[in-house]
């Protein structure tokens, strides 16, 4: 039966040099008594959505972004994951659902109620520790990505997702920090960008060194690689690393690669792919390294600014791969055949995302992902 909560208090080129994999490195860390921040493949008990709604930027494209959310839901539920829906109208988004997915599904479906300003569950939402007492969901400081937008009822998410999560709960609430900033590989290694991280609106008076020590002491990691490349035209986040790059397995890193130099971004990804190629897994090997095409520029309506398209931008499923797509053929089937040499035994599955990088977010920034036994 679906969960519903209401809080009474409101508190926000060249493939083939790269795709040789090694047999698939054990998916646990190696002490399974640790506690360790897990990588997006280990096994989940279901996925965020923060539902869009008319108060939000979404209004205008309020239509197109329900289907687009509803098509999301339904790829999780038939994937045998739940669905956590954040929401400040859940009558709404509940009879949508009534309507458009199969009935079977919607016991898998629970809801949250609370104020949101945006969709942005991978930034808002809390991190998820497993540990051997259970997960513990580490709630961190939610500023708009610098102060760029409104984020007081997003900054308080955490706060309500606590009493509709079977996890313990550990607030970090004088630190920022976004869930799509930082890549885990489980096994104790942070991957970041300095763009992001460092930028001067998130925490001014911390040192790179100073937050790295805070990284790896909430995190319980061992070590953090930082990339000092890489963006995208119209990233509101300041490079967030899961836009550009993105752990596989522990010894594979999907990435964004422009072979253009004709596109804006060609220097810069260029300088990022040699920082990746410079990498060295914690046994000293260099990272298998599968390239993503670069999306051809896509470009708001309205204005003419180039939109952040990527397909690194995927989430990973307990058996699937929900990968965006930008009605791109033969971008779209690069991009799906890289992945699906990147993870052999899940499914690659196309989204539609073109809507959703209407407001310069993708696939993988509009979910959150919980380890088993959370939902």
């Amino acid at each position: 039966m679906a969960i519903h909560y209401t809080p009474t208090t409101p508190t926000v080129s060249d493939l083939t040099l790269h795709l040789q994999m090694s047999a698939a490195p054990v998916e646990t860390p190696q002490a399974l008594r640790d506690t360790f921040f897990p990588a997006e493949w280990h096994p989940q008990s279901g996925i965020q959505l923060t539902w869009p709604h008319a108060g939000t930027d979404w209004a205008p494209l309020l239509h197109e972004v329900d289907n687009c959310f509803v098509g999301i839901a339904l790829e999780v539920l038939t994937h045998g994951e739940r669905v956590l829906i954040v929401t400040p109208e859940p009558t709404r988004v509940k009879a949508l659902l009534h309507e458009r997915l199969p009935q079977r599904l919607l016991a898998h479906v629970s809801y949250c109620e609370c104020p949101t300003d945006d969709t942005w569950a991978r930034d808002h939402a809390p991190l998820t520790l497993v540990t051997p007492h259970g997960p513990r969901l580490l709630d961190f400081r939610f500023d708009g990505w610098g102060l760029k937008f409104a984020a007081a009822a997003d900054n308080q998410i955490g706060r309500h997702l606590r009493h509709c999560l079977k996890a313990s709960y550990e607030a970090h609430l004088d630190f920022t920090l976004e869930g799509g900033s930082i890549e885990s590989d489980g096994c104790g290694t942070l991957l970041t960008t300095t763009a992001c991280l460092l930028s001067p609106n998130r925490n001014p008076m911390l040192t790179q060194q100073e937050i790295e020590a805070r990284l790896l002491r909430y995190f319980h990691a061992r070590r953090v690689l930082w990339l000092h490349h890489g963006r995208l035209a119209g990233d509101d986040t300041d490079s967030h690393i899961d836009t550009l790059a993105r752990f596989c397995t522990a010894d594979t890193i999907a990435y964004v690669r422009c072979t253009d130099t004709a596109d804006e971004h060609y220097a810069e990804l260029q300088a990022m792919e040699q920082e990746l190629h410079a990498l060295r897994t914690t046994t000293g090997e260099p990272y298998h390294l599968v390239p993503l095409p670069m999306p051809d520029a896509i470009c708001d309506p309205d204005d003419g600014h180039r939109l952040p398209a990527t397909y690194a931008n995927f989430l990973v499923l307990n058996n699937a791969v929900l990968m965006p797509t930008y009605r791109q053929p033969a971008n779209d089937e690069a991009a799906r055949q890289a992945l699906q040499h990147a993870f052999p035994r899940r499914d690659i599955v196309p989204v539609d995302c073109r809507v959703l990088i209407r407001q310069h977010g993708s696939l993988h920034c509009s979910t959150m992902q919980y380890p088993t036994h959370v939902m």
